[in-house]
Order: structure tokens, then C-alpha cells, then sequence
């Protein structure tokens, strides 16, 4: 196991290796992109494998840290993605990619990264697990709420395609971990390295599939997935400071809101709009886990002591 947890914490140099491969050499991932959907799935299984009913009794006993979470998760993210679009005079194309990914959960990332940075990993699977199905219907509401006027959003294909491909593979994992959850456990580095690897190659597929627009699109998308997700990371740490949490549950929060699941967002915008309206989800797949690292790395030289009144999971 020792040799899938090194792996996993090269994961953003994966990305980077993979993305740059499918710039060179496109034909290698083009021919994949009916198994976007696939590949999110096996991420989500994989997320439901790694969870118990422990993991749901803690949404209980720390309501608030969760609530914060997931309403900055729904509200913050999805204006902020629409005001980035906006001031940089995105096309409706990418601007409906770019609010798409603001209006996804939390990306399962976010919990190796909170782990890494000292945080409670406990409260990220909580806010993950929250928001994954919330997502069910405030992702297709919001996307049509903030893009409607612009491109056509079909709320209910959404909804059903989310609940498929999202809800219906957690569901299952979960009710395996129930029967095997001793058996998982030994492997959970393992399904950690199955999910990286479906990742990448959702990132690799769509950046293949955008290859020839790169040149034109890529820097300026780049700016606004980068602008977007340091409004993530600042934004949920300085709210949850504000509302009074401690800083290690403001840390937690911070990457919770900051990592989406870029993974579906790019996967409903190639099955809805465009490979184009795809492509803010593949960049910031890369991105949030180079800005996630880097974030942990410096929050774990830097850690807090737990106060008691804090300790909630």
C-alpha cells in the first residue's frame, strides 16, 4: 500500500504529465470520450467504498461547520465563476463551463488534501457526502438560474444524469463498505490511486478533445480557473473565521469550498453543451490540485493546536 500512497501524492504531477501528453499527442485520448461518464462513476463508487454510517452520524453532530460549507459551496462558488466570466468577457460557451464547475460539490481531492494539510478529514468526507447529494438538484438549478438566459440548460436531463451518475455509485459503494468495510479499509490507498487514475483521464480526454482551440482559449481560462479558485480557498476559510470556527475547521472548510468536482462538471458539460463548455472543468482539475498541494504543504508547516471546543469530527 505504501507504493499508492506515494503514487497518490504525486497527483497533481499526473495531471500536469497527462494534460501535457494530450496537448502533444491528442489522438491517444480523443477516441475515450464516451467514457467521461464511466470514468466519474468509478470515482464515485470509489468515494462510496471509503465510507461508513459513521461518516453520516458526523453531518449530525457538527451541523454547522457543514452548513457553512455547503451553503458557501452553492452560493459563493457559482457567482463567483459567473463574476470571473463576466469580467474577463468569456463566451457563453465557457462561461456556462465555468458555472457548471462552480456549481458542483466538493471534489473527493479535497479530503486527501484537508488530511494532508492537518485538518478534519472527518468534516470533509461530511461536507463532501452533503454537497455530492445536494448536488442532485441545486447543480441543474443553478446552472439554469445563472446561464439560462444564455445557452439552453435541460434542468431535468441534468438531474437524472447527476442522480446516475453520481447518487446511484456512492449508494452502491456505500452498501458494499456495510458488508466489507474491514476489506476496504486495506485497500482504500488503492481505490484513492483508481480514482486519481480516472481523473486523469477525464482531464487528458477533455484537453485532447480541446486541443486545437488551446493556443486561443487556454491562457485566459487559465486566468478565471485560477481567480475562481483562490475565491474558493479565501472565501470558505475568511467566512468560517467569521462565523466563528476555529482554524483548523476554517482550513477544512477553505479546501472543501476551493476543490470541486470538476470530474462531473466536465462530464455534464460534454454530455449537455460542448467539448469547449468543458474544458474550465478539465483546467481546474489540474489546478486545484496543484493549488490544493501547495496550500496543505504550507498549512502543514504551519499547524494549530485543537481546542476542545472544536473537536467535532
Amino acid at each position: 500500500m505504501l507504493f499508492f500512497e506515494r503514487l497518490n501524492r504525486l497527483f497533481p504531477v499526473w495531471a500536469i504529465l497527462f494534460a501535457a501528453l494530450a496537448i502533444i499527442m491528442p489522438p491517444l485520448f480523443t477516441g475515450h470520450a464516451g467514457k467521461i461518464q464511466v470514468l466519474l462513476a468509478t470515482i464515485m463508487f470509489a468515494m462510496g467504498l471509503t465510507l461508513s454510517k459513521q461518516d453520516f452520524l458526523a453531518v449530525i453532530k457538527a451541523p454547522l461547520p457543514v452548513g457553512i460549507g455547503v451553503l458557501l459551496q452553492f452560493v459563493v462558488m457559482p457567482l463567483a465563476a459567473l463574476g470571473v466570466s463576466l469580467v474577463l468577457g468569456l463566451s457563453p460557451e465557457l462561461t456556462t463551463g465555468m458555472v457548471l464547475v462552480g456549481a458542483t460539490a466538493g471534489g473527493t481531492a479535497s479530503n486527501v488534501m484537508t488530511w494532508l494539510a492537518g485538518g478534519r478529514v472527518a468534516l470533509s468526507v461530511s461536507m463532501t457526502l452533503v454537497s455530492t447529494l445536494a448536488s442532485v438538484v441545486v447543480t441543474p438549478l443553478i446552472a439554469w438560474l445563472l446561464v439560462g438566459q444564455m445557452v439552453e440548460v435541460p434542468v431535468w436531463g441534468m438531474l437524472s444524469s447527476i442522480a446516475q451518475l453520481v447518487v446511484a455509485p456512492v449508494a452502491v459503494g456505500v452498501v458494499v463498505h456495510h458488508f466489507v468495510g474491514r476489506h476496504v479499509e486495506r485497500v482504500e490507498p488503492a481505490l484513492a490511486t483508481l480514482a486519481m487514475f480516472a481523473i486523469v483521464m477525464i482531464i487528458a480526454i477533455v484537453v485532447a478533445l480541446n486541443a486545437g482551440r488551446l493556443a486561443s482559449l487556454g491562457p485566459v481560462v487559465a486566468v478565471a480557473v485560477i481567480a475562481h479558485n483562490a475565491i474558493g480557498l479565501a472565501g470558505g476559510f475568511f467566512v468560517s473565521r467569521l462565523c466563528g470556527l476555529d482554524q483548523r475547521t476554517a482550513r477544512t472548510v477553505s479546501i472543501e469550498v476551493g476543490m470541486q468536482n470538476s470530474g462531473l462538471a466536465v462530464a455534464l458539460a460534454n454530455q449537455f453543451f460542448s467539448a469547449g463548455a468543458a474544458l474550465p472543468g478539465a483546467l481546474f482539475s489540474v489546478w486545484h490540485n496543484v493549488s490544493g498541494s501547495l496550500l496543505a504543504g504550507y498549512w502543514k508547516r504551519w499547524p494549530v493546536a485543537a481546542s476542545s471546543a472544536s473537536e467535532t469530527p
